[in-house]
């Protein structure tokens, strides 16, 4: 049995690639900084070694006898301090390649992001040719992308490296990305930038498992690969839907960009790094939902054989359907406390 050590196992990503790779047959590591994290990856089908990006030799230790090492770990917030991201994202990244050297795991496949490509200016059908600007926008763009590079350079003899960049991860059992839209709509912050009539390319956090899983066995050292649902839709048709699922109507308030450019600007330069919630808006947001953003994942339907295996019509009827699932239970548990 092929074995496999997962980072960031715990997070939205991570766990669903844990689960997609036992499907396939593999046996899974997966590190684990906490006792909480533990949980969630054993729960998930991994198990769980205490490792963190920053201790080379517990993660070396952990991949020891692997065949591969899938790289989820990473700081993925809008905002914060710009050494805490370098920190994670990019000396992590650093710390993750020695170990799987010094182990001898003889492949690696790192979740990236089409947000290295982010510089203010729409992405349009952008393929793995497009260069990364100098300096993508905001630190979490800028460190992923440095962390790419990284792991690019890295592939070579005895370590064969995979980049694959999902755009708009989303789905069930979301811990990032939705929890925070409908946040905003039930509080009244969320606003279309433009009306949010522009294009975007997603993709469910399954068909970035599968992606995942293809890059593993068939992709090339070396190469990178865009991961979507199919052909891109309409940014507010899609935020709307995603509302929908969790019974909430978007709203129809809208900014123009110019004024959502020059307010993000404005607060990243008051903003504290360390403030506990991150500014309503920021330009690398902007870079990444207030403009079109779409990528064409032709190579990895070619060269891995990839296609979504959930629609974008089923995963919005499997959010529903959690909705609707986590409303009845919460109703039930709420009558038993009455009646106790």
């Amino acid at each position: 049995m092929t074995r496999a050590f997962v980072t960031g196992g715990s997070g939205f990503v991570g766990r669903n690639v844990i689960r997609a790779l036992r499907e396939r047959g593999w046996k899974v590591v997966a590190a684990a900084r906490s006792d909480a994290a533990a949980r969630a990856v054993a729960a998930a089908g991994a198990e769980p070694v205490p490792a963190e990006l920053s201790g080379t030799a517990a993660l070396a230790a952990g991949m020891a006898g692997c065949d591969l090492v899938v790289h989820a770990a990473a700081k993925v917030e809008p905002w914060g301090p710009r050494e805490e991201f370098h920190r994670v994202n990019v000396e992590g990244t650093e710390n993750v390649l020695a170990a799987a050297r010094s182990a001898g795991v003889p492949r690696l496949v790192h979740v990236g992001t089409e947000a290295v490509l982010a510089d203010g200016r729409p992405i349009v059908n952008a393929d793995e040719s497009r260069p990364i600007p100098p300096r993508p926008l905001g630190a979490y763009a800028l460190t992923k992308a440095l962390a790419e590079e990284r792991v690019r350079a890295a592939s070579g003899p005895g370590l064969a490296t995979v980049v694959v960049r999902p755009r708009f991860i989303w789905g069930r059992d979301d811990t990032s990305l939705l929890p925070k839209l409908v946040d905003a709509a039930r509080r009244g912050t969320l606003a279309w930038i433009s009306g949010g009539r522009y294009l975007t390319s997603t993709c469910h956090v399954a068909n970035v498992a599968h992606g995942v899983v293809l890059a593993a066995e068939r992709g090339r050292s070396g190469g990178v690969y865009f991961l979507t649902d199919g052909p891109p839709i309409e940014f507010r048709a899609f935020v709307t839907a995603l509302l929908r699922t969790q019974g909430i109507e978007a709203p129809a308030r809208a900014v123009p960009r110019w004024m959502a450019r020059a307010l993000g600007a404005a607060l990243e330069a008051v903003w504290p790094e360390r403030a506990a919630h991150p500014p309503p808006i920021t330009r690398t947001l902007l870079a990444v939902m207030g403009v079109e953003v779409t990528v064409n994942d032709a190579r990895a339907r070619a060269e891995l054989g990839y296609g979504e295996l959930v629609t974008r019509a089923q995963g919005m009827e499997e959010l529903a359907a959690a909705a609707q699932g986590a409303g009845r239970a919460a109703a039930s548990a709420r009558a038993e406390g009455g009646h106790a």
